[in-house]
């Protein structure tokens, strides 16, 4: 579980550790925007940005039942990060597995990508897809409501 806040924690104390040097120059401001900026890419780049984990087996479960892709992603990966924001609220309506907290995952990941554990990876109709466009995924949701 602490290897998907490493990079999170990592960018918020580093930011921490700017701003402090910058409020002890007397640079107050800079310091507030440092912090700011580093704990926004703090979010960006942890868990809290993508739905809850349900693991492999039951997306692949609910994908066969609601008809709905499966995109196994890990925490850091700027391609899923891409991926999230440019499907914006439709990616709610995707399947997400972290193959970080999910060991079954990452095997389903290696298996489709030549032992490489390449993420984003979208299953559509038990066909793997790796990285791809954010608008062809968004053409294999059903329509909105």
């Amino acid at each position: 579980m602490t290897r998907v806040w490493k990079l999170p924690l990592s960018l918020l104390l580093g930011g921490a550790a700017a701003a402090g040097g910058l409020a002890f120059t007397g640079s107050h401001g800079a310091a507030v925007l440092y912090l700011l900026l580093f704990a926004g890419l703090a979010v960006m780049n942890s868990p809290l940005v993508f739905p809850s984990s349900p693991g492999a087996a039951e997306a692949l479960r609910r994908s066969a039942v609601d008809g709905r892709p499966v995109v196994y992603w890990r925490p850091g990966c700027a391609y899923c990060l891409r991926l999230r924001v440019r499907l914006g609220r439709r990616a709610r309506q995707l399947h997400w597995v972290d193959i970080w907290s999910d060991p079954e995952a990452a095997a389903v990941v290696r298996a489709a990508n030549d032992g490489n554990e390449t993420v984003p990876t979208v299953v559509v109709d038990g066909r793997p897809h790796t990285n791809p466009d954010p608008g062809w995924v968004r053409g294999q949701l059903p329509p909105a409501a």
